[in-house]
């Protein structure tokens, strides 16, 4: 009987715990406490594909290529998905050999560059929403957008930002490439930042875009591909919660897909901090129920996923109510 297939997806946050330890070796020390936590499940007999976030990383990189402009030139935006791609790859490459061979644990870890198909006429590229890199004052916002023709916003009082399209996640890939890796046992490190996106012209070649891909959409898009069991979406907090912050507020266990369409709709889970990541287990666990699988999703801390995956915090989202179980 073949294992069954998590794809974990990290998010970019996690490995800056914050302002004062946002170096390569805070992140790596991030990483580490991460992969002791992902090791279990693989010693628990998962195999696994893990994503990543990418967010402060790319604005690293273009913040050092707008320092560096007069020396070098600058990084386009796809490029610099690429490279952290590959940065973050090789953290938690060197990080989970070194936690499974402590563990006499032997399993090949290897990092794919990964591209996401977006489509070009997306709504998205005519509303670029999504802040990246430095924040400037308005006068050099006003000749970044005069020199360089880059989109700008005001972000929270904290001064002006170049925004970015945030287009769908259309298809991966890479995905058969990863699939293959999968049969060979290897555990998969990719769709690093939603993967870098891309676009294909009438000729089929594909051309890299200046955007970023929504990291939870691509890792929902990859483990409906991939036909995983379980898409797991590590965060700050074991359990999601409704009413949050309130003197009403309830930890959540389990939702079935209505309850938690329901929740979104009534906007439970604040637009710009759990509700993606609700909402991309939605698409997974829904399109997977389509293709006539009955796969579940699971936001919780890295600290709880041993004993979340044994239903003991955590918080399930399944294409069925746990009353309708009858195993």
């Amino acid at each position: 009987m073949s294992k069954p297939l998590a794809v974990v997806a990290v998010g970019g946050n996690a490995l800056i715990q914050d302002d004062q330890h946002n170096s390569i070796p805070d992140q790596y020390q991030a990483v580490v406490e991460t992969v002791t936590h992902v090791a279990e499940m693989i010693e628990a007999g998962w195999d696994l594909v893990l994503t990543h976030g990418n967010g402060p990383q790319v604005g690293f990189i273009l913040r050092r290529s707008e320092l560096a402009a007069e020396e070098v030139s600058p990084v386009p935006l796809d490029y610099a998905v690429g490279d952290t791609q590959g940065a973050i790859g090789y953290m938690f490459q060197k990080a989970l050999h070194n936690e499974l061979q402590r563990r006499g644990i032997s399993k090949p870890i290897v990092t794919v560059v990964t591209q996401t198909l977006v489509s070009k006429d997306d709504p998205a590229f005519s509303h670029p929403s999504k802040p990246i890199g430095a924040f400037f004052d308005l006068q050099t916002a006003e000749l970044r957008q005069q020199q360089l023709g880059w989109t700008m916003m005001e972000d929270a009082g904290r001064g002006w930002r170049r925004t970015v399209p945030s287009p769908a996640p259309l298809e991966i890939i890479e995905r058969d490439t990863i699939a293959q890796l999968l049969k060979q046992g290897c555990i998969v490190i990719s769709c690093g930042g939603g993967g870098i996106p891309v676009v294909r012209d009438a000729q089929q070649q594909l051309h890299g875009v200046e955007a970023v891909i929504d990291k939870d959409l691509a890792s929902a898009l990859l483990a409906q591909q991939l036909g995983a069991d379980l898409l797991l979406i590590p965060t700050g907090v074991d359990k999601v919660a409704i009413n949050f912050g309130t003197p009403e507020q309830r930890w959540l266990d389990e939702l079935s897909l209505p309850q938690a369409e329901a929740l979104i709709a009534q906007g439970q889970f604040g637009a710009g901090s759990m509700q993606p990541k609700v909402e991309a287990i939605v698409d997974f666990v829904s399109a997977s129920q389509l293709g006539g699988k009955n796969a579940s999703g699971l936001i919780t801390s890295p600290q709880a996923i041993k004993a979340a995956l044994n239903h003991q915090n955590g918080t399930w989202i399944t294409s069925v109510n746990k009353e309708e179980h009858h195993d």
